[in-house]
């Protein structure tokens, strides 16, 4: 799906909202905690905001998108550290201004500030916008992002700047309660207040286990494979960066590990659309290159269970859900650090 850009007068408001927002230092009197809502007259949808900067480190405004972002928000915030990078971008549908240095930004985010004759001096002063969606790089603005995104500064220094006079102002009445920013259509203009809306409900994910290569299974057990050895499967988004018809992504790495040895046996890559039907197929192609089974399967997610099980049944072989797969782990930590060495 192919989304317009944003113009050069859409980028403007964009900037001098950003410039505005980042004038009156919020991040002096609030941090990530204190979250605020801004609804997106547009589609109605909610972005759920916060501060950042009070570390000293980041500066900027983050906008979780909707059910969806909020939930990534709540994961981001219980981890306590414990969410690599990889990961952190795969949980977040946002959309964000981070103040850089100007070596951070790409040429095409110069070219817009360019052409719009600004400049910015200094350390963490360069406005940088990006657009987060679970499963893919952080990327450039669409012109419904910018859009939002400008409204959500807006309502964020009305916001903070009432914070600041009155601490109460982001006080629920109960944990359900957010305070939101909502427009009212006033003849031809927009007039915001405050509403407390209740946080919406997480959307449960939709799980279709793929039917069954019923052909291919009844040829590996007529091949009458040994069985040797327990196997540790996974599935998680990797650290590799796959150009996308609308923006890169990040794709799902498929691996399969030796319990006792840690030897990794045929890892593989896939894109989001297909993930869980390649999943099962690169497990039986894993059994016909090797010429034998495992005697056992261990897992520690739901989902990886569910998408085995049928198969494992078939064939005979122990399937166990584990809260740990000491092997994988250590593998998967390998791969980690080969694309993103630690520092």
């Amino acid at each position: 799906m192919k989304h317009s850009y944003p113009s050069d007068q859409e980028w403007e408001q964009l900037f001098m909202a950003a410039i505005e927002f980042k004038e009156i230092n919020c991040w002096d009197w609030m941090d990530n905690s204190n979250l605020f809502g801004v609804q997106n007259p547009v589609d109605g949808e909610i972005g759920y905001c916060c501060v950042l900067g009070a570390a000293g480190e980041v500066f900027g405004l983050n906008a979780y998108l909707g059910s969806e972002g909020l939930q990534g928000y709540f994961r981001l915030q219980s981890a306590d550290g414990k969410i690599d990078q990889v990961e952190a971008f795969y949980l977040q549908n946002s959309l964000a201004l981070t103040f850089e240095n100007k070596g951070l930004l790409q040429k095409k985010d110069r070219e817009v500030i360019k052409g719009l004759g600004l400049n910015f001096k200094g350390r963490k002063a360069w406005p940088l916008f990006r657009s987060y969606q679970p499963g893919c790089q952080p990327w450039y603005l669409t012109k419904e992002e910018a859009l939002f995104l400008t409204l959500a500064l807006q309502q964020a220094k009305k916001v903070a700047l009432d914070f600041k006079e009155g601490w109460h102002l982001l006080n629920p009445p109960s944990k359900e309660d957010c305070l939101v920013r909502v427009a009212v259509r006033e003849g031809e203009s927009l007039e915001w207040e405050n509403r407390w809306l209740k946080f919406p409900q997480p959307e449960k994910a939709k799980f279709v286990i793929p039917p069954v290569d019923e052909i291919r299974l009844e040829k590996i057990k007529d091949a009458g494979f040994p069985k040797a050895n327990i196997w540790e499967c996974d599935f998680f988004y990797a650290p590799a960066v796959i150009r996308g018809e609308d923006r890169p992504y990040f794709p799902i790495a498929f691996l399969w590990v030796d319990h006792k040895t840690g030897l990794i046996l045929k890892p593989e890559l896939s894109e989001h659309a297909e993930y869980r039907q390649n999943f099962q197929k690169a497990f039986l192609k894993t059994i016909e290159d090797g010429k034998f089974l495992p005697q056992e399967v261990r897992v520690k997610k739901e989902e990886t269970y569910k998408l085995l099980e049928p198969i494992i049944q078939r064939l005979g072989i122990r399937l166990i859900l584990t809260k740990s797969v000491p092997a994988l782990e250590e593998a998967q930590e390998s791969l980690l650090d080969f694309f993103i060495p630690k520092k």
